[in-house]
């Protein structure tokens, strides 16, 4: 049964998806179609993490992430205003926790620099004018324009203007199986021909990459993070983001406090091998890969040390002592009793290379043939998404 035809087919209608398209409607195709597994827009990845718009302060300025983010940062904001999505414009500190960490702290300020971003040096006394509860070893660093947003309203908002533009249709509930040839989708719901193939299916896009023999060399291990809530009533006020100085050599920022949109803050998220691509619960989404997952989890924590740590460390925090521990060495005031347990949990759809066993820091776009492949959609990848999507449309797409 063919269940429609698209000039695109775009799988996936997360950030990725829906920024791709906006972008290549903006460019004049109009015969779109983006297939989603879900009844609804952000499931997952793109709609369970912490909210944060990221400012290029941790990434490596040659890299995909530090030529997107800041600009993605600003688009972000500029579409949030312009919408009137929620939008927090506060900052956030990063902070060392020892005088170890201080050369990395150096490094981050060298790296954002570098891309662009406006931050500064603070001293102790500057940074409690700034942030009374944050503590820090010597200094810190500020970010001027770390920003907080509701993610499931911007999905929301993205994927009411590409409707309303009638250049692009949805398939929820939808998904996609195989390949047919090279040019028809087969799906849940029946075959889709198309003329060119966008991957932005997030935690499964590796699956879909290697229907059209792409990125064979990769494997994708998820991890699960883990937020709790801080209690409303505590006696002061968390103001802007407040971050660890993190590991540079791993993807990920350690366990932070960060305002929400609606007043709420939230510490976490944790960085946990998880047994399945949408492994929220503590079974929920294990599925029949969990034990292929669990075994390249082994291997990797006998040959890389970095994640050997991680695997260590990270599940610990499932303990609310060892998390409260953790969140602890951020700030002058917490007890154990300003943590509450929360619902929001994320995955981290984290890409390895298998041939060397190193997690790859960096976004990755792969073309073949007709199709076009975005791997490793690990933060920033909200944040980068609107910069990311020209990027893309730029490059691998042109008018007739």
């Amino acid at each position: 049964m063919q269940l429609d035809s698209a000039e695109i087919l775009i799988v996936g209608a997360g950030i990725i998806g829906l920024t791709i398209a906006r972008e290549l409607v903006a460019a004049g195709y109009g015969d779109i179609v983006i297939i989603e597994k879900e009844a609804e827009a952000g499931r997952h990845a793109s709609g369970r993490n912490s909210g944060v718009l990221h400012a290029g302060i941790y990434y490596s300025p040659d890299s995909m992430k530090a030529r997107s983010c800041l600009s993605g940062n600003l688009l972000m904001r500029a579409y949030c205003k312009e919408k009137g999505l929620p939008l927090l414009e506060n900052g956030k500190v990063i902070v060392a926790r020892t005088m170890e960490e201080l050369p990395v702290l150096d490094e981050l300020h060298r790296r954002a620099v570098a891309n662009g971003a406006k931050v500064e040096m603070l001293d102790e006394r500057q940074l409690a004018e700034l942030e009374p509860n944050a503590r820090t070893v010597e200094r810190a660093l500020f970010s001027h324009y770390t920003a907080v947003v509701d993610p499931k309203l911007v999905l929301k908002s993205l994927r009411e203007e590409l409707e309303e533009s009638g250049r692009v249709r949805f398939r929820m509930g939808c998904r996609m199986t195989g390949i047919k040839g090279s040019g028809t989708a087969v799906t849940s719901r029946g075959e889709i021909p198309f003329r060119r193939f966008v991957n932005a299916a997030g935690a499964h896009c590796d699956k879909v990459a290697r229907l059209f023999g792409v990125g064979k060399r990769y494997r994708l291990i998820p991890f699960k993070g883990v937020y709790r809530l801080l209690r409303k009533e505590v006696p002061y006020r968390i103001r802007a983001s407040i971050y660890p100085v993190p590991d540079i050599r791993n993807p990920f920022l350690g366990v932070h406090f960060t305002p929400s949109v609606y007043g709420d803050v939230y510490l976490g998220p944790t960085a946990i091998p998880a047994f399945g691509r949408e492994n929220i619960g503590l079974l929920k989404g294990i599925d029949g890969e969990g034990l292929l997952i669990a075994l390249c989890d082994a291997q990797l924590f006998a040959t890389n040390p970095q994640f050997r740590t991680v695997a260590l460390t990270e599940p610990l925090k499932y303990i609310p002592s060892h998390f409260f521990r953790d969140a602890a060495r951020l700030v002058r005031q917490l007890s154990p009793a300003d943590v509450l347990p929360s619902v929001k949990v994320g995955i981290r759809p984290q890409l390895v290379d298998w041939e060397t066993k190193q997690l790859v820091m960096d976004f990755m776009v792969e073309e073949e043939g007709t199709s076009l492949h975005v791997l490793n959609p690990i933060s920033p990848a909200f944040t980068s998404s609107m910069e990311l999507a020209r990027q893309i449309v730029a490059r691998y797409f042109s008018r007739r």
